[in-house]
């Protein structure tokens, strides 16, 4: 059996969104989901135990950030990211890519790999297809991402053409490279900028080698949301009906529910711990800033409608309080509602996919919501 399988359950007969679940070595995960991110092996502010009790069923962790710190063989010595985390559910690292690329002033691409400089203490370092795969191998995830590059957002035409058929020709050396097929999945990433005949190029080469997923790169970098939807509603036709389809880098909640309406199936997004940790907080109602001063005396729930244990316990005021004091609870309060918030937001997704109604859902959630998302920014 391979390491990774996609099990279609229905098709929402309103929308055509999928309701699946992807089988992984360390469990399943219901699909359409949202993975909260650990960066450096830990979801910030928030401990494993406290995922499970939102119900997250998949974190992802940085390749590229552990490959400078702490180091993969140091991951490999301490059993996997599986074994050093304390956590026992599925993990899938990203290829690295996107945040050597982000470093555009410290790096050097070639047809080999990237020469860039570590931005913890300037140590030159060197990733290509194959040290990519290896890191991730080592590190033991049940998914793994292929070593892709991610251009910029604008670029040139022939830039973009240039990188898309680069990102091709490293998947398929990734795929040489993984040394785990049989207890890791290894996705391809389809690249193109916001260039249809591009993706479509980019679909084409990496759907012929027959990864057991495929992830769409390069959104969410600065294009807006009706470009996003446009490239999505292009792409997504274009990968297989039976593997996963993964949307990295994308996390509101409004983009959530669009996404999945075009049968994306995997999300991932830092967006819910890092505005978090700026006093921000999604709700029914939408974007609260609870540290502003309006909510000093404010002694309702962060949101009427959560049950999760930030609203069951703790009120406005008081949140408002820890983070103007610098307290960590208070962050620690904010991530637990905002993971809570969108890890909700996805088993209704996938609720009103059963009832075949998630057009319906989609225009109930923005009357709540949407305006207040427009407004914020998200």
């Amino acid at each position: 059996m391979p390491a990774i399988t996609y099990e279609l359950i229905k098709t929402c007969a309103q929308t055509g969104a999928r309701l699946g679940r992807v089988h992984t070595p360390h469990g399943v995960i219901d699909t359409p989901t949202f993975m909260p991110v650990g960066t450096q092996a830990t979801v910030k502010g928030i401990s494993p135990e406290e995922l499970k009790s939102l119900n997250a069923q998949i974190i992802l962790s940085n390749t590229y950030h552990l490959f400078v710190r702490p180091g993969h063989e140091l991951v490999r010595a301490a059993g996997g990211l599986h074994k050093m985390m304390n956590w026992d559910r599925p993990i899938l690292t990203d290829s690295g890519g996107f945040q050597v690329f982000s470093l555009a002033q410290m790096r050097k691409i070639t047809e080999e790999g990237v020469t860039f400089r570590s931005h913890l203490n300037g140590d030159k370092l060197f990733l290509s297809p194959e040290v990519a795969t290896s890191v991730q191998n080592a590190l033991g995830p049940d998914i793994m991402m292929a070593f892709d590059e991610c251009p910029p957002y604008p670029a040139e035409y022939a830039y973009v053409k240039q990188s898309t058929e680069r990102t091709s020709r490293w998947a398929e050396r990734c795929l040489k490279a993984h040394a785990r097929p049989h207890d890791q999945g290894l996705f391809a990433i389809v690249q193109g900028g916001m260039h249809k005949d591009l993706r479509a190029q980019s679909a084409a080469d990496l759907t012929s080698l027959d990864f057991p997923g495929y992830a769409i790169g390069g959104l969410s970098v600065g294009e807006s949301k009706e470009i996003m939807y446009e490239v999505l509603d292009h792409t997504v036709p274009l990968l297989p009906s039976n593997k996963p389809r993964y949307l990295m880098g994308v996390g509101s909640p409004d983009a959530l529910v669009e996404g999945s309406i075009r049968g994306v199936d995997m999300f991932d997004c830092v967006l819910p711990t890092r505005i978090a940790r700026n006093g921000t907080l999604m709700t029914s109602e939408g974007r609260v800033v609870v540290k502003n001063a309006k909510y000093a005396e404010d002694f309702g729930p962060l949101d009427p409608k959560c049950d999760c244990y930030a609203c069951r316990n703790y009120s406005r005021a008081y949140v408002r309080h820890l983070i103007r004091a610098d307290e960590m609870f208070g962050l620690r309060l904010t991530t637990i509602h905002n993971l809570h918030f969108l890890v909700n937001l996805m088993s209704q997704v996938r609720q009103a996919i059963r009832d075949d109604r998630l057009g319906d859902f989609r225009d109930e959630f923005f009357e709540a919501y949407g305006m207040a998302t427009n407004e914020s920014g998200f």
